[in-house]
């Protein structure tokens, strides 16, 4: 067993100063990352042609998963610089990265427009967003692992996880407000405020990057420096080493695989399940995915916390259990909370339904609007849209439904995404540690990069595009999406606890 040696950094202040600094940065960059998932909705109608909506969506979820399937890669290009140049300039170039091309989204006119183009340009961006993303997280991890004191690495090393989390809270935050501000007509124009969360990124970036240009290198990373031990080729350390390779593969197939598909099923999956399945009105289910994130949250930082004391092993694997045996019955209340069929209409004195219906009609389509109020006070709006060729003829018909939860089924679903996001904070706040501690400094940037974003960017991004083709196959339940997460916890949770050595991972070799 590697021998145990302290950090040479022991002054708090500057610690929590290395902290915040990283921390800073990867929000900015997971608020990049994810604005793009948040408004996949939108996105889809403003980027991709409008014939078949269904496949719109789904194009757009595709394009959002191409950004996690590159990670994989940036994990590679910039861990290999990581481990050459160092931590500190590697991750300050991939800030630079991620936010020029979330600014440059913002700008890009839609496919009414520029055709093709747009979506083709969009799907370019969201690539290079992946690969700064790719060099990121392994390095803020890394950087603020190697300052701190060994006993204290989970606790530590959890501000860092808690930035994924919050980047998501923070770009539907300012998307909310966005909206609020603007609107919804004019939010969803073209050239509307649904840009103005991209365009943001540009001050956001430019605040973080003058913070991290203050940062000084990882003390353990300046020290093999100093002895001219730095890998001179850190892939084929990490992938050509046999008993490295093995590392890599147990960190992927027994951790971060199953850690993915959890983090994007609690949150992403959950957002996109309760607005194209339950058709729950756009602002109230970015409401309840807010404030289930505020309460989930402070979790991560627990678990991280108390994995340096129990160990990281049982804590991830209760997680990725603990999700196995409960998204289908939780998923199931989730579903029943929106169930019209359920529920029981208004009906006036008159004796008929209380339903107000609306026409509107210009030259090439015709709005029809019906509202309906249930007893527990629930609402349901739905809006059909009918276009007609310059003919008059009818040319196509676009339905969209919004149902409006009551004061106490709303908080009841907070309540069922909440205990998700802790089945999240199980499995992902002791994980940086978890992966750092696995690896030698002098290929710890790649060889941890690399199994977190094919566990976390091929595995977990890919989530919300596979559970929802699963359920868009003829005969298929609104549940059957679920089998794709539950079946790759179950594989993680198997090798983890045959394979990952409780006490292979509680010291680290510098």
């Amino acid at each position: 067993m590697p021998k145990i040696v302290e950090n040479e950094v022991t002054d708090k202040k500057k610690l929590w100063g290395v902290i915040t600094a990283s921390s800073v940065g990867t929000l900015i960059e997971w608020y990049d990352f994810y604005i793009f998932g948040s408004l996949a909705a939108i996105l889809s109608i403003q980027f991709f042609p409008q014939d078949n909506p269904t496949a719109a969506f789904l194009s757009t979820l595709a394009t959002f998963a191409a950004g996690f399937i590159v990670r994989p890669f940036g994990a590679l290009v910039f861990g290999r610089l990581g481990d050459i140049l160092g931590r500190k300039y590697t991750f300050l170039l991939t800030l630079i990265l991620m936010g020029g091309s979330t600014f440059a989204i913002g700008l890009i006119p839609g496919y009414a427009t520029i055709g093709y183009w747009a979506p083709a340009l969009v799907l370019i961006l969201r690539l290079v967003q992946g690969l700064a993303l790719g060099g990121e997280y392994g390095g803020a991890a890394t950087y603020v692992a190697e300052h701190s004191p060994v006993n204290r690495r989970g606790f530590y090393t959890s501000f860092i996880q808690t930035t994924a989390t919050l980047g998501l809270f923070l770009s539907i935050g300012v998307i909310l407000l966005t909206r609020k501000l603007a609107g919804e007509t004019n939010f969803i124009a073209e050239w509307g405020g649904w840009r103005i969360p991209f365009l943001l990124s540009f001050f956001l970036v430019g605040i973080s990057v003058f913070i991290r240009l203050k940062m000084k290198e990882s003390p353990l990373f300046s020290k093999i420096k100093a002895e001219g031990t730095i890998s001179k080729n850190p892939l084929k350390e990490s992938f050509g080493k046999k008993e490295n390779l093995k590392m890599v593969l147990l960190a992927l197939f027994g951790a971060t695989a199953g850690q993915g598909v959890i983090w994007y099923t609690g949150q992403f999956y959950a957002l996109t399940f309760m607005q194209k399945t339950m058709n729950i009105e756009f602002v109230q289910s970015n409401y309840i995915i807010a404030l289930a994130l505020l309460i989930g949250t402070p979790f991560i930082i627990f678990f991280g916390h108390w994995s340096d004391t129990v160990g990281r092993k049982g804590i991830m694997l209760t997680g990725m259990l603990l999700a196995i045996i409960l998204y289908r019955p939780i998923y199931s209340q989730m579903l029943s909370l929106a169930d019209l069929k359920n529920k029981t209409e208004i009906i006036n004195q008159a004796g008929t339904q209380n339903i107000k219906v609306v026409l509107k009609h210009s030259n090439h389509s015709g709005n029809q609007t019906i509202l309906k109020q249930y007893t527990d006070g629930t609402e349901y709006k739905e809006t059909r849209t009918q276009k007609f060729t310059e003919q008059q003829k009818p040319a196509s018909l676009e339905i969209k439904k919004a149902v409006t939860l009551s004061s106490g089924s709303f908080w009841y679903l907070v309540l069922l995404i909440a205990i998700q996001v802790i089945f999240v904070a199980m499995v992902y706040g002791p994980i940086a540690a978890f992966l750092v501690e696995l690896f030698p400094t002098r290929i710890r940037y790649t060889s941890m990069s690399l199994p977190y974003h094919i566990g976390n960017g091929v595995f977990g991004g890919l989530t919300p595009f596979i559970a929802i083709s699963l359920t868009s196959i003829s005969g298929a339940s609104p549940l059957d999406g679920l089998w794709y997460p539950i079946g790759i916890a179950s594989m993680c949770l198997i090798t983890g606890f045959l394979f990952i050595n409780k006490n292979s991972y509680t010291t680290i070799e510098d």
